[in-house]
């Protein structure tokens, strides 16, 4: 029960959630009540990502200049960094496909024959996303200005240029990076200090959801989330299989170790809230400091495989919703469309819909139809931020085992494969971290 107490104690904070957030909502009938009860019940969760949020930019900029720092010279930067995009690429393109398969497999909009709503009906989503957009947000105006709006791409980006700099200046630099990589002992410190908030953080977020909509709503749109959580077990199923075939047994005690991030993200819906816990958990298994906090971020900006599959997904339903047939070659080509927008979705609030909304405009389809799926967004959410979770870590292992890193060498198999909530901080800079390096 010990090793596994980090794990349990989230389970059980989701079960109290639902059971308290049905009893509130059976309590408070009245929606605007039950919506103030559940907006109250959210300062906790609100408070636990806003801590989150507060540590990510140090937090990236730290460990990665660290790991970028060791590894010495722009070409085995460039390596690691191609090695992670070929993954990303690949990840995605199976995502997109998984997502429109399983969408005119299931059918899930086919039965719901609904109208086509007002041209100018508000679905509250900006539908604006393009590759010059993203491009232009990838380059920071003010190093500072990205950490205080917390602009992962743009610190990513910043700190890539921060560490290639400092290894090439060799040792007049090397005070500079042994204070960043101090600095990231405090932070780290600081991390597991929140951490042990996660429990209470996931009650809350839970019971605030199921206080304001109900269980009715899982109901309503039954068919719509079981459709869609399926097709996340197929991906689930595929990322294993690859895993195995790169990694062999090892991916089954990968899997075990990603656990707890990913029980964070599903019930918080935020793959931030897991990258802590992602980063320790990756060095157990072991994957080097260098690998990890480089790829980890990366990913956080152009691996997001869920959000992929939801992109395909959700705009097949509002298509089938409202009886629009799309032949199987414009399919294709959304498909590939998408494979380029999508990866705009770094730095944008609520990106899976927006990328959804863009996608909807390009094919003439009813933007409104957003509306259909806002209402379970945040149960969807939780699905698409655990996967995004499990691609980032597979990414991580895959790489650093074609950096030629034994990944099998870590803790035995269901040796404190969670652990205790303080033991998510890393030893960065450390000789046990040192010895996983290259």
């Amino acid at each position: 029960m010990a090793k596994h107490r980090f794990t349990t104690l989230i389970l059980l904070a989701m079960v109290l959630g639902v059971l308290v957030g049905y009893a509130n909502h059976t309590i408070w009938r009245d929606t605007e009540a039950a919506a103030r009860i559940a907006g109250h019940i959210s300062l906790v969760s609100t408070l636990f990502l806003r801590l989150i949020t507060m540590i990510i930019g140090p937090l990236v900029f730290t460990t990665l200049v660290s790991g970028v720092a060791r590894m010495g010279d722009a070409r085995t930067i460039g390596r690691i960094g191609g090695r992670a995009m070929l993954w990303f690429v690949s990840a995605s393109m199976i995502s997109l496909f998984l997502g429109m398969l399983m969408a005119n497999l299931l059918q899930p909009g086919a039965q719901l024959g609904l109208h086509p709503p007002a041209t100018h009906a508000d679905i509250g989503v900006r539908s604006s996303l393009n590759v010059a957009d993203f491009i232009n947000h990838m380059a920071p105006k003010s190093a500072v200005g990205a950490f205080a709006q917390n602009e992962v791409l743009q610190i990513v980006v910043f700190s890539i240029l921060f560490g290639v700099a400092a290894a090439a200046c060799g040792e007049r630099a090397r005070g500079a990076v042994k204070l960043v990589e101090e600095t990231a002992q405090i932070i780290l410190k600081i991390t597991g200090y929140v951490m042990n908030l996660a429990p209470i953080a996931v009650f809350a977020s839970i019971a605030a959801t199921v206080t304001e909509h109900g269980p009715g709503i899982l109901l309503s749109y039954g068919r719509y989330l079981m459709s869609f959580y399926f097709s996340l077990g197929m991906l689930w199923l595929c990322m294993a299989f690859a895993g195995y075939l790169i990694l062999g047994k090892v991916t089954r005690r990968l899997f075990l170790l990603l656990r707890a991030p990913f029980l964070i993200a599903l019930s918080t819906a935020s793959s931030e809230a897991a990258y802590p816990a992602m980063l320790r958990q990756l060095q157990r298994l072991p994957v080097s400091d260098k690998v990890a906090s480089f790829v980890l971020p990366l990913g956080y900006s152009f691996n997001l495989d869920g959000s992929m599959m939801y992109a395909t997904f959700a705009t097949l339903f509002i298509a089938q919703a409202y009886g629009v047939d799309i032949p199987l070659t414009q399919q294709i080509i959304m498909l590939l469309v998408l494979m380029i927008t999508s990866k705009g979705m770094a730095g944008v609030p609520r990106a899976s819909l927006v990328v959804v909304a863009a996608t909807l405009e390009m094919w003439h389809l009813p933007t409104a139809g957003l509306l259909l799926v806002i209402g379970v967004d945040q149960f969807l959410d939780m699905g698409r931020s655990a996967t995004n979770v499990l691609g980032n870590g597979l990414a991580a292992a895959v790489v650093a085992k074609w950096e030629g890193e034994d990944v099998a060498a870590g803790e035995p198999e269901g040796a404190a494969a969670d652990g205790e909530v303080p033991e998510f901080i890393p030893v960065l800079g450390s000789e046990a971290a040192g010895a996983q390096g290259a």
